[in-house]
C-alpha cells in the first residue's frame, strides 16, 4: 500500500463502518474494521495503482462522501460535516463494498493487486463465521448493492482487461 493512499483508506474505511455498523462489542469492531480496511485497501491500490496516481488523487482530490450519504439515507449528525468525509472516494468505497459482498470476487482481485507487493486480505476473503457475525451489516450483499451497483461495471471491467492481459 502506498502512504500517500493512507488518507483514503481510512476515510473510506471510517464510512463503511458508519454506515454498515458492527455488532456490539470491541472484539466485533475490531473485525468488521480488519475487513472493511482491507477491502478498502484493496480497492484503493486497484483504482490507484502508481505513485503518479495517489499523486493526482492528492492534488485533485477524492471527492467527498455527499452521494453515498444521500444514497444510503444515511443520517451522520454533528458527523456530517467532518473533515475526514473529504478524504471518501466513492468508486474505492464501492468497489470495496463489491468485494466484501464477493469474496470471490476479492480472491481474483487481490492476485492483480498481489504482483506488485503483499496486501492483507486473509479478513476479507476468508471471514469465517466470527468475522461473519462481527459484520452482518458489513457483508450483506442486498444491504451493500446500492453502493456497489454504482461502480461494479468498471471494476468488472478493469478486471477482465487485467486478466486477458494476464494470459
Amino acid at each position: 500500500m502506498s502512504a500517500d493512499l493512507a488518507p483514503v483508506i481510512a476515510a473510506g474505511t471510517r464510512w463503511l463502518l458508519t454506515a454498515f455498523p458492527p455488532a456490539p462489542g470491541a472484539y466485533s469492531r475490531a473485525l468488521a474494521e480488519a475487513q472493511a480496511r482491507q477491502a478498502v485497501t484493496l480497492a484503493a491500490d486497484l483504482r490507484y495503482p502508481t505513485p503518479l496516481d495517489a499523486q493526482l488523487l492528492h492534488l485533485l482530490g477524492p471527492g467527498g462522501s455527499s452521494r453515498l450519504d444521500w444514497l444510503t439515507s444515511a443520517d451522520h449528525g454533528s458527523d456530517a460535516s467532518a473533515g475526514w468525509r473529504t478524504w471518501v472516494d466513492e468508486t474505492v468505497v464501492s468497489w470495496a463494498a463489491c468485494l466484501l459482498a464477493d469474496p470471490a470476487l476479492a480472491v481474483g482481485a487481490h492476485r492483480l493487486v498481489d504482483r506488485g507487493h503483499a496486501v492483507e486480505v486473509n479478513r476479507l476473503t476468508r471471514p469465517g463465521n466470527d468475522g461473519r457475525d462481527a459484520a452482518p451489516l458489513l457483508r450483506h450483499p442486498d444491504l451493500l448493492e446500492p453502493v456497489a451497483a454504482l461502480h461494479r461495471a468498471l471494476l468488472l471491467g478493469l478486471l477482465d482487461n487485467e486478466n486477458a492481459a494476464l494470459g
